[in-house]
């Protein structure tokens, strides 16, 4: 088996989710099975000769998983599908992508989903693949946890998925992935891993009523809302997706970092801790790093910038066990989004520009106490969020922006060189926002995919948004 994922040309980071079900397959399925990381640019011909080569003369069983909306990906399993292979779509939001956009039966310039490029969808944990693996000729797809697939009538069935069992999260081979060069299927040796510490996010778990502006370019004198349902903050098809299912035990974890591949000093290869609200047991992490004598180099973060805030004094006193440790604590991300409330408030992100701003002084502030265990610029690695453009800017609302990030040097230190432009998935509560200003305006937006083209209002142009890790370029002075 091989399992596809979206990457970046040039990057050399681990793929957790899509590495980590490799090896749940390997150890508990009669198949071997790699990762291939495959960047938009790559030559499809290449890696489809590539597939040919490695599967020889065996049925091509072809996962597909954390493809980003990737519409090339999509139809290269379409491809591989309508040749005889097995493709099975797996990874965030499999169900929802497999099923398609909430009422596209009723719409049809709706996402209609990717049954007909997948024969079948997995959603939930990677360990309900290895019931469909032994039975791929038995015909008992009906039993198998978590699994959607087209019936021979032509209805969709979807199974109840099976609960989070963390035997299989001890795991990880992180020397099962590879990129595709000329010369066919080459390893692609890692130099930044993942350990997962925590599924989902906290503030996934709140619901909260919001009221989210109409696109600036669709409102005239009356300030119209949509009134929505939302959990964690709007954009996030993660937060539909998984939602939040706690913390994994400390010895799951302490495995995961046992596996991680080791440089030439001895040390673990850095790490990003996957954890939405790491701070409160980041010292004891240290303390079982210690006492287990596991040599750690560097621990990555994300977080947002109010539980940043809350949880300063204990970042402190990880901080001073990270410099008894020789370890370095990068801050890798945190959300900001924007820097206008009304915007962060339509990104229901739960939080100000002044809690933002903040949290930057205390980011400053922690480099004067701990210099060299301490990052969070953009030269030291950092990449944090910074979303724009959205379907609410206006002249004066970018202006004032602007005069927010020159005023307090953001450009100097913390933001990246692009911004991110908004990205609507079908199924995120934003997504459910444009259906509603679409029935209520009597406009279509155009799908790309899995994703809505809130940008073409007046004047926008019929292109989907740039693509790539930082997003487009020409919105910074």
């Amino acid at each position: 088996m091989a399992i596809i994922a979206s990457y970046f040309a040039g990057e050399a980071y681990g793929l957790l989710g899509p590495q980590m079900a490799a090896t749940i397959i390997e150890d508990n399925a009669p198949y071997d099975c790699i990762v291939i990381a495959v960047a938009r640019e790559d030559d499809k011909g290449l890696l489809k000769k590539a597939l040919i080569d490695y599967f020889g003369q065996q049925r091509p069983v072809i996962g597909f998983s954390t493809l980003c909306g990737r519409e090339d990906l999509f139809s290269f399993a379409k491809e591989l599908k309508d040749e005889g292979a097995i493709t099975i779509l797996g990874g965030p939001q499999a169900d929802v992508d497999y099923l398609g956009e909430k009422g596209w039966q009723d719409y049809p310039h709706r996402f209609q989903g990717l049954s007909a490029n997948f024969t079948f969808s997995l959603h939930g944990p990677a360990e309900q693949i290895i019931h469909l693996l032994k039975h791929l000729d038995g015909g008992l797809q009906q039993d198998a946890p978590g699994l959607l697939y087209v019936r021979r009538d032509g209805a969709l069935r979807q199974n109840p998925e099976k609960v989070w069992e963390e035997k299989f999260l001890e795991k990880v081979r992180w020397n099962n992935i590879y990129r595709v060069k000329e010369g066919g299927l080459v390893p692609l040796r890692i130099a930044a891993g993942q350990v997962l510490q925590q599924i989902g996010c906290p503030y996934a778990a709140r619901q909260k009523w919001v009221k989210i502006d109409y696109p600036a370019f669709l409102t005239q004198k009356d300030a119209r809302k949509v009134k929505l349902l939302v959990r964690g903050c709007s954009f996030c098809d993660v937060a539909v997706d998984k939602g939040f299912f706690g913390e994994l035990d400390i010895e799951t974890v302490m495995r995961q970092i046992r596996c991680l591949p080791e440089t030439e000093d001895g040390s673990k290869i850095p790490f990003e801790l996957v954890n939405e609200n790491p701070l409160p047991g980041l010292a004891r992490l240290l303390g079982e790093i210690r006492d287990r004598e596991i040599r750690v180099s560097q621990i990555d973060l994300i977080l947002r910038a109010d539980w940043f805030l809350r949880a300063a004094e204990m970042l402190r006193e990880a901080l001073r066990m990270a410099r008894s440790m020789g370890i370095r604590i990068l801050l890798a991300a945190v959300g900001f989004e924007s820097f206008d409330d009304e915007i962060l408030c339509n990104l229901n992100k739960g939080l100000s520009v002044e809690t933002n701003l903040q949290a930057v002084h205390l980011m400053r502030q922690l480099k004067d106490e701990f210099p060299s265990e301490w990052g969070y610029s953009r030269v030291e690695g950092a990449t944090h969020g910074f979303i724009h453009p959205t379907p609410w800017d206006t002249a004066q609302r970018w202006a004032n922006i602007q005069e927010v990030l020159l005023q307090n040097h953001l450009l100097d230190d913390l933001l990246p060189d692009h911004s991110t432009p908004l990205i609507i998935h079908h199924a995120s509560g934003l997504g459910d926002w444009i259906r509603e200003v679409e029935g209520s305006e009597g406009v279509e937006f155009k799908r790309y995919g899995s994703i809505i083209g809130w940008w073409q209002g007046e004047g926008s142009t019929d292109s989907p948004p740039p693509e790539g890790p930082l997003g487009t370029s020409g919105f910074f002075p």
